[in-house]
């Protein structure tokens, strides 16, 4: 009974933070400036059609109740609507694009994973804290994402995965290296160490099972992450994929793909928040 009542209580979560973000961006992409113009206007060829389209997206957007059913009953069709920018049906565009951004952050989650653990059990090892190790982390997490995206393009070093990765990477570091610095003086493991076992041993009998929840937890977290740098990693380098959409839909005003996008996101972010609230209460410690 107490799991069908978190269920209900989970879904419906859901449902309110999707439809948060369909109004807000509705009522943003409205009031943007530039939203009822286009730069065909300033072409003779099309100028024509151009004024004649905008005028009917000034009728449809008249009032905001309209647009927000309007596109509420598009999403329900399964088709989302059609793309104004390129008049096809926005699934079609969507579609294959979700191939290419999941491959885009599994792969930079997991060489981050790698890389975090890596330096989180080397960093733990010893006694105290050491800040020179620690340096490399808080650097990174002090650099935006597009900046080091743009410095690894004009560098001609490294890529989308690796600059995700490296993201990603300082960020778990800190949560993985204060877990393993407290699972390292549990008195069992301390115990453990005294009478001899194995570093090996102890990591894979007495220290993982104990960090299993937090794992989980970091894990929906760095999703999360992942998706707030997908944007701007995809549109430096030109990656065809769901990031680079919402941005060119942005760009364009394409309310029906910006939508899309951002319910796909919400839903995705909430899913992973499932998780996240004890990773969130290490950050804050």
């Amino acid at each position: 009974m107490k799991a069908a009542i978190a269920a209900v209580h989970w879904l419906g979560r859901m449902l309110v933070i999707v439809l948060l973000v369909v109004v807000g961006s509705t009522i943003l992409v409205r009031f943007a400036p530039g939203y009822l113009t286009d730069a065909r206007e300033m072409d003779s060829r099309y100028a024509a059609a151009a004024r004649s389209e905008l005028s009917a997206e000034a009728a449809r957007s008249r009032s905001i109740p309209q647009m927000l059913l309007a596109e509420m009953r598009d999403a329900t069709h399964g088709d989302f609507g059609t793309s104004r920018q390129f008049a096809v049906p926005v699934s079609e565009l969507i579609e294959p694009r979700l191939a290419v951004s999941g491959g885009l952050l599994a792969r930079g989650i997991g060489l981050a994973w790698m890389v975090a653990l890596c330096a989180a059990l080397l960093s733990s090892a010893g006694r105290k804290p050491s800040l020179l190790r620690r340096a490399p982390a808080t650097v990174l997490l002090a650099i935006p994402t597009a900046a080091l995206a743009t410095f690894c393009l004009l560098a001609n070093w490294g890529g989308p995965v690796f600059v995700m990765a490296l993201l990603l990477a300082a960020r778990d570091f800190k949560f993985l290296d204060r877990a393993l610095r407290t699972a390292w003086q549990e008195p069992h493991v301390l115990q453990a160490r005294a009478q001899g076992i194995g570093t090996k041993r102890l990591l894979v009998a007495h220290i993982a099972p104990s960090l299993t929840p937090q794992l989980g937890a970091l894990a929906s977290l760095s999703i999360v992450t992942a998706l707030s740098a997908l944007v701007p990693v995809e549109v430096i380098f030109n990656v065809p994929g769901v990031g680079e959409l919402a941005w060119n839909a942005a760009l364009n005003r394409d309310l029906p793909v910006l939508l899309a996008v951002m319910m796909a996101m919400a839903v995705a972010v909430t899913c992973s928040g499932m998780a996240t609230p004890r990773a969130a209460e290490w950050e804050s410690a």
